[in-house]
């Protein structure tokens, strides 16, 4: 029976480990539906490189700075338990790689290529496992000290701040040290629209993404045992919330309708396991307003030149969720209780300041040192010929 929970267990966060693999497509095709067209096989390749870097910086380093767990052993120790350590591994990588995935879309179309994978290098393999190590594995007594002082420990089952806030606000200093895209806000005080390239591609990274945070938020759970029907209900309704919301807030505009059901499972992650189905559907409805019109505000009104808006959906959003976990998840709004506000605020406010720490850090130092912009002249060009040499379509242009 031992055996053969070993294998259920292993095969559970194996099935979790490719759902989440497959958002990272996700990704890749929402960011090229939402960049110009001479941007898009940049944005494909992003995504896929800091997913590569991430698994081997993830694998050396990163995984033991968060689980104190090193890989440096025989393949016979490694192989231990149907290889349950190796494969969760491979799921909580999943989690780390969307870290760099998400601020991939708020510098797309002029940011350096190296510099970026360099950042994501040092994210992946110190500051989210930092903060990770804390939150998920009781580091430096941070959990117990929180619980000391609310009654309950800060909860997030499947990483609303651990995961999508700290990318967001990770990516808010980035994006502010690179400058807006050349010619988005002109002197005269005009906005040029940059409009996206493909909505059908923004549409299908946003379904990929959406069936895909199944496994990032059921699978959560880790072990069969504890798989629960209450977060696969939880994250459809706040699913539905956020796109009903941002339908309606964002005036039947495509590009807030396929981004509304992301920011509803955004910030469901941290509750997920403790709301009931209708608080996590008023979770996910906040969560998609918030995404409208803050986007709206930081695009026209701060013209901060964030691309895919992933400091309000992730940042904000997942902000939102941690702090939504400690109302929702109480019993008198009929969750399953065990958690508090305060604690909620504490640990959210604390990933909050250390994500901005990083990014500040991280991308303020390759900015003096390397340069985190293209040029004027590859801009102009984009990210594909500059960078890549190549086209999304080069056939069809060599033909014109």
């Amino acid at each position: 029976m031992e055996a053969l929970k070993q294998g259920a267990d292993t095969l559970f966060i194996l099935l979790g480990a490719i759902m989440v693999l497959s958002m990272h497509a996700g990704f890749a095709f929402l960011e090229l539906g939402t960049v110009r067209r001479k941007n898009q096989v940049n944005a494909l390749v992003k995504i896929l490189v800091d997913f590569s870097v991430s698994t081997v910086v993830y694998f050396m380093v990163g995984y033991s700075v968060a689980y104190g767990t090193s890989f440096f052993v025989g393949a016979e120790q490694l192989a231990a338990k149907n290889g349950f350590e190796l494969v969760r591994f491979f799921f909580l990588l999943t989690f780390a790689a969307a870290i760099p995935a998400i601020i991939s879309g708020g510098i797309a179309e002029r940011a350096k290529f190296w510099p970026q994978l360099m950042a994501t290098a040092v994210i992946v393999g110190f500051v989210y496992p930092f903060f990770e190590g804390m939150m998920w594995n009781q580091h430096f007594g941070v959990q117990a000290w929180i619980q000391g002082l609310t009654g309950a420990p800060f909860h997030d089952f499947a990483g609303s701040v651990v995961v999508h806030a700290l990318g967001g606000w990770i990516a808010l200093p980035a994006v502010i040290l690179l400058g807006a895209r050349s010619n988005r806000y002109r002197k005269d005080g005009a906005i040029s629209a940059h409009p996206p390239s493909s909505i059908p591609f923004l549409a299908l990274g946003a379904w990929v993404l959406t069936v895909g945070w199944f496994g990032f938020n059921v699978m959560s759970a880790q072990t069969l045992d504890k798989v629960s029907g209450l977060v696969a209900v939880n994250s459809l309704m706040a699913m539905v919330g956020g796109t009903l919301a941002a339908l309606v807030v964002g005036k039947n505009d495509p590009g807030f309708v396929h981004n509304g059901p992301l920011a509803g499972l955004v910030a469901v992650c941290a509750g997920s396991d403790l709301m009931h189905p209708l608080g996590a559907l008023v979770v996910g409805a906040v969560a998609g307003a918030i995404f409208v019109s803050m986007f709206t505000l930081t695009q026209n009104k701060w013209k901060i030149d964030d691309v895919l808006g992933v400091w309000p959906l992730h940042g904000l959003c997942g902000t939102w969720g941690g702090l939504a976990a400690g109302i929702f998840g109480a019993k008198a709004l009929g969750g399953l209780g065990g958690v508090t506000l305060g604690a909620q605020l504490i640990g959210t406010v604390m990933g909050v300041v250390w994500a901005l720490i990083g990014g500040l850090v991280v991308y303020g130092l390759l900015k003096v040192t390397l340069g985190l912009r293209l040029s004027q002249e590859e801009e102009y060009d984009g990210a594909d010929l500059s960078i890549h040499k190549i086209s999304a379509s080069p056939e069809r242009e060599a033909n014109w």
